[in-house]
């Protein structure tokens, strides 16, 4: 066993916990509903790291293996893509949203009918239906109704949770009751059955997607503005317009002009991108990188919240540690 494999998770749950409640003392100030499903996403992420360091350091067990499989395949990143929904609920960014749980849903439903994940195409149906019924829902609120699309969205994520838990929690598992990669001694999830595994893609997929593509949407809001493609044709304007607005953006942060939340929105898409990719890895058995990829994308977040005016305005741990002023958030930008 490698010292890497207790130290980097160790590393990530206790960031993560602090992180949280810094995130979730934000909330008490100012009680914005993306800064408490955060604080409960980062939650998650801490006791997701705090098993695997468990595992790492003193063995794994069956519970520790389901506590593991639970929170960190299905709801760290579902929770917290489930805030960035509520961050940017004002905006259009619900048609996205939407779209990656119908991609999520879709997957679960191929995945289900691969010989990979035999037996499992009962419930890769049943998860494509609930994703095409909620991320449509999510559309049909942001066209009509918009404030309602990010409620949809978590009363999905809250059902969905209850019911993967009563799935996980009850599964049988391949003996021991746990899996590791005989290697690099990183858990894996193969010890759960094939309908369990199909399951995970319409919450850490959509999750991760609305987390990634949620942070360059906030910086294109921000940054200085090329236009190459209008406004109407959504996703792909925003991703063409955002590669091209770079160099512009550049230039303003040589000379000090760029507003802050650009780098820090960054640099949280890049840390929500590389845990993504490393468990992605992580399920095809690419297993080396799974804990520094959680290690490093976690720190990139923090320091990307810690960089933004908007969410870190104030931070206190029993007192006001420090304070900025207020300036326009991103809320009222993207209404």
């Amino acid at each position: 066993m490698s010292a890497l494999n207790v130290v980097l998770p160790l590393g990530s749950s206790v960031l993560s916990f602090i992180f949280a409640v810094m995130v979730l003392d934000q909330w008490w100030q100012r009680r914005h509903s993306f800064q408490l499903v955060w604080g409960i996403g980062l939650l998650w992420y801490g006791l997701s790291a705090g098993t695997e360091f468990m595992g790492s350091a003193f063995g794994w067990n069956e519970p520790l293996y389901r506590m593991w499989y639970l929170t960190g395949a299905f709801f760290v990143a579902a929770y917290l893509g489930a805030g960035t929904i509520y961050l940017l609920s004002k905006s259009r960014f619900g048609y996205f949203a939407g779209a990656t749980i119908l991609v999520g849903g879709l997957l679960s439903f191929l995945f289900s009918r691969s010989s990979l994940y035999p037996g499992s195409s009962g419930a890769g149906t049943a998860a494509f239906a609930i994703a095409l019924v909620g991320g449509v829902a999510v559309i049909i609120a942001t066209a009509t109704r918009r404030a309602l699309a990010a409620h949809i969205a978590m009363g999905v994520l809250a059902v969905g949770s209850l019911a993967v838990a009563y799935m996980v929690l009850g599964a049988h598992l391949a003996a021991p009751g746990w899996a590791v990669d005989p290697h690099t001694h990183v858990p894996v999830g193969s010890a759960f059955p094939g309908y369990v595994r199909v399951l995970t893609g319409p919450f850490n997929i959509a999750g991760a997607l609305c987390l990634v593509f949620g942070a360059i949407y906030s910086a294109y809001v921000y940054m200085p503005k090329k236009r190459v493609l209008p406004a109407r044709l959504a996703i792909l304007a925003v991703t063409v317009n955002f590669v091209a607005s770079l160099p512009g953006a550049v230039v303003a942060l040589i000379h000090g002009k760029l507003n802050s939340r650009v780098p820090a929105t960054i640099l949280i898409a890049i840390g929500a991108f590389i845990p993504g990719l490393t468990s992605g890895l992580n399920r095809f058995g690419v297993t080396w990188s799974f804990f520094l990829g959680e290690f490093v994308g976690l720190v990139l977040i923090f320091v990307g919240f810690l960089v933004s005016e908007e969410v870190f305005r104030n931070v206190r741990i029993g007192t006001t540690l420090w304070s900025r002023s207020s300036s326009a958030s991103l809320e009222r930008e993207v209404g």
